[in-house]
């Protein structure tokens, strides 16, 4: 079984675990469930994706500190907790360490598929982002330092002329590198190539404070 894009059903009340695969598959989710957290760190190397739906209280790993430990591990990946009646508090706790919902028992099946769902969602997001972000810095790697300069220069909005003065080159050459630039990032267009540096972190260059030409 793939444990990519998969709910991870964290209970050590087997009806629970039971009820909630029941639940997430007859809405045509994946589920998988773990008796508690110890077994789903376990298995923490296969997983790639998905997220967590796990009680807050249980034996020998409560969720608060499963979240914790996830913290540590640098393991990103969504946690919905489930609360019994009381456990408002430990709810707030959780959401602060990092949970990204919670619900509260006796709950309603919508309402924790709706959080399930928002979840998934915003994990293959960020994955898609984080793959973005990769692939950004990958190609940024190939840039020259002097095309790295004609590209901050761009970000900042600055005509070929005015790169060329304030690198001491012509304008010319700022064309050549800007061209080497559009290749090497594989942008179609300059507006792409502005999305691709903001997203890379690519940042404009102090203005200089050499009288610009007219």
């Amino acid at each position: 079984m793939s444990l990519e894009n998969l709910v991870h059903v964290i209970d050590d009340d087997e009806a629970m675990r039971d009820s909630l695969a029941f639940l997430l598959q007859s809405a045509n989710i994946g589920a998988r469930t773990y008796e508690g957290a110890p077994a789903f760190l376990d298995t923490l190397s296969e997983i790639s994706g998905g997220c967590i739906v796990t009680d807050i209280r249980m034996p020998v790993m409560s969720g608060m500190e499963l979240i914790r430990r996830l913290q540590e591990l640098n393991v990103v990946l969504p946690v919905i907790v489930i609360t019994g009646h009381g456990d408002v508090p430990l709810a707030v706790e959780a959401m602060k360490s990092g949970a990204a919902d919670f619900i509260e028992k006796p709950f309603d099946d919508e309402l924790l598929l709706a959080a399930v769902r928002s979840a998934l969602n915003a994990q293959t997001a960020d994955q898609e982002r984080q793959a973005a972000r990769s692939m950004i810095d990958a190609r940024l790697a190939l840039l020259s330092n002097r095309e790295r300069e004609v590209l901050e220069g761009l970000v900042a909005g600055q005509p070929n002329k005015i790169i060329a003065y304030d690198l001491g080159i012509s304008a010319r050459t700022v064309e050549i590198y800007r061209a080497n630039v559009m290749t090497k990032m594989e942008a179609s267009s300059l507006s792409e190539l502005v999305r691709m540096a903001l997203v890379g972190g690519v940042i404009a260059p102090v203005a200089s404070n050499k009288p610009k030409p007219r």
